[in-house]
């Protein structure tokens, strides 16, 4: 049975739904890099990061190549560090938007006038 598109994009942004995988993209976004670079990078422990990196990998999206001892990861393909850049963009977008309101909520009323409480001396 075929998944629908819409289920697939779905299952697509869960598996880029944590810290460190999205950490991991940013990362090979500058070219490939040993795991020891990763762990250095994120410090985080070794075996969360190795599942992090089974889930990029089993999704495609990373590939893994080992010489001698070491394994180096990096991106399947350059639309990954496109949608890293388009999220980074949206984001910037909607907290310029988020401080344009705060700024605007912070003035004070000009045309507000302060509401009293009849019999209340202030």
């Amino acid at each position: 049975m075929q998944v629908p598109l819409y289920q697939a994009k779905a299952e697509f942004f869960r598996m880029l739904g944590h810290p460190v995988r999205i950490r991991v993209l940013e990362l090979l976004q500058d070219g490939p890099r040993p795991v020891r670079e990763l762990l250095t990078a994120i410090e985080i422990e070794p075996s969360n990061l190795s599942q992090q990196l089974a889930v990029l990998r089993r999704s495609g999206i990373v590939t893994a190549t080992r010489n001698g001892t070491t394994v180096v990861y990096a991106l399947a393909g350059g639309d990954v560090a496109e949608l890293l850049r388009a999220a980074r963009r949206i984001l910037s977008e909607l907290l310029v938007g988020q401080q344009d309101l705060l700024a605007e909520l912070q003035q004070p009323d000009a045309g507000a006038v302060e509401a009293r409480v009849p019999g209340e001396n202030r």
